[in-house]
């Protein structure tokens, strides 16, 4: 069977049976390796994509729930510059301020950020540990994570300074 999908902005057709996971169709089919499976039970977060607008665990996904549905990934947060990719915000900040370190969580968080900073919420720190509750990062604490997006939210023009 045939599902369609518009991903990153960009329009797909996928012959694949509808159980199929999507983070499979994404890495494999479509070649998008930047969402990573930590888990594939759905715990960690690490393969959080947004599923029109709303972060999503992609391992627990079908591609049938996905059928016609905008799914945006971490390779969707850059834009194209004339010297190559150029950063988002967020993944400015990210580099900024350390919130990366080994990479498995990282773009699960991203995601998770991005629709956070999306939601217009206060960028309070409570309320940024809250939206990304349902990432986990085995290496370090989350203190420069949440910073990065802290910092991130300031450049989206936040009315007030996070924690304020």
């Amino acid at each position: 069977m045939s599902y369609e999908l518009r991903v990153n902005g960009v329009e797909f057709e996928v012959a694949a049976p509808g159980m199929r996971r999507l983070l499979d169709v994404l890495r494999e089919d479509l070649g998008l390796s930047g969402t990573k499976e930590g888990c594939g039970e759905g715990e960690c977060g690490a393969c959080t994509v947004l599923l029109d607008g709303e972060p999503v665990v992609s391992c627990l996904v079908p591609l049938c729930q996905a059928d016609g549905h905008a799914v945006r990934t971490v390779e969707g947060l850059a834009t194209a510059g004339p010297q190559g990719p150029v950063l988002s915000p967020l993944q400015a900040a990210f580099l900024e301020a350390g919130g990366a370190q080994c990479g498995i969580c990282t773009p699960g968080m991203l995601m998770s950020a991005e629709a956070f900073l999306a939601s217009g919420a206060d960028p309070t720190e409570e309320a940024i540990r809250e939206a990304i509750a349902g990432n986990l990062c085995r290496c370090t604490g989350y203190t420069k994570i949440v910073e990065a997006i802290e910092l991130a939210a300031l450049g989206r023009g936040a009315d007030t300074a996070p924690g304020a």
